[in-house]
């Protein structure tokens, strides 16, 4: 696993050779993901976007990796964590099976961006919302085999 940092720490790359590298990865970024956050999760099927969210999920003690699993058929997975000694709420969200803006709204994003949550969507960004609301975006890439290349990006936020 390695790991580079640019432009004043806001966008953060790594590569991982296996699923553990990515859930160590997921630990790591759990530290600079300071709430409330709404990061859009980009990669191909099977790139490992729930196997970020498993170490994400661990490192704030919500959830060991092996109850972590894609929401795909519930849309939504809500973990309850702490960060830095405060509670955090973890959203996990999967917005591949909607088909608009409209379906989207149904899921009542607006009452999950609190103050103490972080918000993980995979595939947002099929929405034009979620991509302007969203204050970061983590993209995942094959690097062949197992291999992948994650970029996180984090806007200035204030």
């Amino acid at each position: 696993m390695s790991e580079s940092g640019v432009a004043a720490g806001k966008v953060h790359e790594f590569t991982t050779k296996s699923d553990s590298d990515t859930i160590a990865v997921g630990r790591k970024l759990a530290a600079l993901l300071a709430p409330p956050q709404l990061l859009l999760l980009t990669g191909d099927l099977g790139t490992g976007k729930t196997t970020l969210v498993k170490g994400i999920a661990q490192a704030l003690g919500a959830a060991e990796p092996d109850e972590v699993t894609s929401p795909t058929f519930t849309l939504l997975h809500e973990y309850e964590g702490v960060r830095e000694g405060k509670p955090v709420k973890l959203y996990h969200l999967d917005v591949y099976r909607l088909e608009g803006e409209r379906q989207l709204e149904t899921l009542g994003l607006d009452d999950l961006l609190t103050d103490d949550a972080l918000v993980l969507v995979e595939w947002g960004e099929k929405f034009r919302s979620l991509k302007k609301r969203a204050t970061g975006e983590i993209v995942i890439r094959s690097a062949g085999g197992d291999a992948r290349k994650i970029t996180v990006t984090l806007k200035e936020q204030g």
